[in-house]
Parts: structure tokens; sequence; C-alpha cells
């Protein structure tokens, strides 16, 4: 029996996301290339021989209850093999919440990745991921991490070789942005074929390792809805690419915009001009990371 283990939650990126139709059961099917990122919230699991779930959060409007996927994900562990003691979870978040970065979903997939651990449940890494998508279709994916192909509702899974190593930049403005109102809003069915994302291309690109070519190829259909919607993305993108930037997208859903970057200098300097500049007023969080590539990492950090 473990007593505490502290997790690292790595959020994401998209460098592609595509929607391809509208599914009966009212989900869409996607293709996206996802990678992981520097980002990360911490997660401090602590065993207690009382059984029940409790939940602590650095920010006061996140719920402590069923309503967090950091308790689903330990409620469905709990459950299903009946485990009488209880566990204690502490979530300290970093991730830009509401930001298209999966930051939930990473929590959550933390949080499966170490109940089975704490409680020696013995599941491996995919039967983790296909208890993953019952609580979120990113899950699967922050439980693999690393760069990846997703398909289906985004539980079908294809790693690719790491992306070159580079500096990323994120910026997140001050509005928040609903994934039910932008899927409900997009007309995939609609859309001109040039506004679909070359994923084959992209894939190839990485498969290649070259990071020009892969910013080359970076679409996001989702964009049509959200940087519509909020201006401040489109403002967003271009101070990035005039700061020197090989490439910048909306990250998921939005608001969240990343903009890649081969010279360190030029990505300090956006970052200081967002941060602290001329343009701090249309970002509310600004980080300046790089991708975090695993390979056989699996430990979650500490």
């Amino acid at each position: 029996m473990i007593r505490h283990l502290s997790l690292k939650a790595y959020g994401k990126i998209n460098l592609g996301l595509d929607v391809l139709r509208k599914r009966e059961d009212g989900y869409h099917d996607v293709r996206m290339i996802m990678q992981t990122v520097g980002i990360y919230d911490r997660i401090d699991l602590n065993y207690q021989s009382a059984p029940g779930i409790e939940v602590e959060t650095n920010l006061y409007y996140l719920p402590n209850n069923e309503n967090n996927l950091v308790y689903k994900a330990a409620k469905l562990l709990m459950d299903e093999f009946k485990i009488q003691a209880g566990v204690k979870i502490g979530l300290k978040k970093f991730i830009p919440v509401s930001a298209g970065m999966a930051g939930g979903s990473s929590d959550a997939a933390a949080v499966l990745f170490g109940v089975n651990k704490m409680f020696g449940l013995g599941l491996t890494m995919k039967q983790l991921m296909e208890r993953g998508v019952k609580i979120g279709a990113d899950v699967p994916y922050c439980i693999m991490r690393g760069t990846a192909l997703s398909e289906g509702i985004g539980e079908v899974l294809t790693p690719l070789p790491p992306v070159p190593q580079c500096q990323v930049l994120i910026a997140k403005p001050g509005i928040n942005v609903s994934t039910k109102f932008v899927y409900e809003n997009l007309h995939a069915n609609d859309l001109r074929p040039e506004q679909h994302p070359d994923i084959d291309g992209m894939i190839n690109a990485i498969k290649a390792g070259d990071i020009y070519r892969i910013a080359g190829k970076f679409g996001n259909v989702l964009e049509t809805v959200t940087a519509k919607e909020y201006p401040v993305i489109e403002e967003l993108k271009s101070i990035m690419m005039e700061a020197g930037s090989i490439g910048s997208i909306m990250s998921g859903s939005g608001p969240t915009v990343f903009g890649l970057f081969t010279s360190p200098k030029a990505a300090e300097e956006a970052y200081e001009s967002l941060r602290y500049g001329q343009y701090s007023e249309l970002a509310k969080q600004v980080y300046l990371t790089n991708f975090y590539n695993i390979k056989e990492d699996r430990s979650y950090g500490s």
C-alpha cells in the first residue's frame, strides 16, 4: 500500500484539429494531432483509512465534489474494485482552465494512474485508457501523452514520433469558451475543402522531423467558430507571427493560442511583450515552455 503520491498532470495542445462529421450519438468524429507540453498541474494523493473521496483545489471556483473530473476518476476505480479505504486529492491548477488544453482531462488521467498505483490494482496503461474514455474523450490521450494522432471522438490513438524540440509560447485571453457552444455552431459539412487542415501532411512532416513543415501545416477547423466569436484569437496569432513565430494556432476549442519559436531570443521577447509589455491586456495567462516528449516515462513525475 502506497500512502502518498505526488503527480504531474501535463497539458496538451493541438498541432492540427479537423472535424469530419457529427455522429448520430451527438459526438463528432475528429482527426487531431495532439502534443503534450511542459505546463502541468500538481496532484497529491493521500491514502485515508476511512472510506470516501476528498478533493481540495487552489481555485475557489472549481468544484470539490463529483462534478470535478478528479473525483470522477477516483470514484470510477474505487467503485469498480470495491476499495473500502479512502483517498484525499490535492489539486493545484497551473494549466489554464477552460482553455482547450485538456487540463481537467489530464488531471483525471493522473488520478486514474495514481489510484491504480496506490491501491495496487494492476491495470495496464491500455486498461486505464479504456476506462478513461468514460470520463472524457481526451482522457485516454492524457494517459498516453506525447505526440499522437487522435481519431474517433478522440479515443482512437496512434503514437507518432516526437516533434523536434522548440520554444512554445502559450497565451490565454481572459475569456472562457464553451466547447459545447463551439461544436454546436460548427457545420462541418458546409466547410470548404481548404478550411480543413492537412492532417496527413502534418503526420508526414512529423515523421520527417521537420519543425518548419509541421508549423506550415497548422490548422484548426474550430477557429471558424471561436475566432469569429472572439477576435482576440486572431490578434494573438498575428502578434506571435510578427514576433518571429514559425506558426501560430488556437488549441482545441480555444481560446488559448500558441506559437512555435526556433529562436529562444525571439520567444523570450514575445513572452515579455504579452506578459508585461504593450500586449499584456490581451492575455490573462502567458507561458513560455517546450514540448514534453516522453519515451518510456510512465511515472507521472514526482
